[in-house]
Parts: structure tokens; sequence; C-alpha cells
């Protein structure tokens, strides 16, 4: 799935324009990914179709460094302009669908490094 359809589809989910989909897909990406361990990041790039792993930071050789998710969805909201029940949705059709679309099982064990409510985005319903 290239970046416009996951943004079509995450537009639905989340009741969000595409652009701000769009928007919101590549803010998650970029700060999910400042969170993961060097090791983790080099992985998701692999699993990620190329102009999704384009969002990802730049690749490092240290540990992970998680943050709440209140804090990850006040950053995101920050950068996007969106509500926070905007990013929360957003983020939520993001994950559960990148987890569908991708090895499921790289998502999960990145995912396993941040706190465990990220995980649980994963399989919430919209």
């Amino acid at each position: 799935m290239d970046e416009r359809a996951l943004a079509a589809v995450v537009a639905d989910q989340a009741v969000l324009a595409k652009e701000e989909a769009a928007d919101l897909i590549r803010a998650t990406l970029e700060e999910v990914g400042k969170q993961l361990s060097g090791g983790e990041l080099r992985e998701l790039a692999i699993d990620l179709p190329q102009d999704l792993a384009a969002n990802l930071p730049p690749r490092h050789g240290g540990g992970a460094h998680p943050v709440p998710l209140a804090d990850f969805v006040r950053e995101l909201s920050r950068r996007t302009g969106l509500k926070k029940d905007e990013v929360t949705r957003g983020v939520r059709a993001v994950l559960s669908t990148l987890s569908q679309e991708i090895d499921g099982a790289h998502l999960r064990h990145a995912l396993s490094q941040l706190p465990a409510e990220y995980r649980e985005l994963t399989t919430t319903a919209a």
C-alpha cells in the first residue's frame, strides 16, 4: 500500500480530509521512528513501502526512547493542527492499517519498544 492509498484509508476511518490524513501519516511515522532503537527503525524501514519509509527519521545506532501516548498525541496535534481526538483516531487508523498491510509481526515488535497503549491502537476499532 502506497502513501496515497494509506491516506485514503486513514481519511475514511478517521474522518479526516485526505491531505490531513497524509500529513498525519508522515508525522506519525517520523515521531514513532524517533522513539525506536536503531535496529527496529531499520527493520521498520525495510517493511514499509519506499514512499512511506521515506518519512522515517534517519537511522541511528542508539536505543529506544519511548514517550507516553498522550505526549505523542499532543506533539502530533501541534505539528498537524488537528485536534487531539482527530489525531488519536488518525494514529489508530495508521497503525491498524499498517499492521494489516505489512508484516504485522514486525510492526508489533517495533511497537513493543513503546508503551502498551500504542499496541492497543492496532487492535482497537475506530
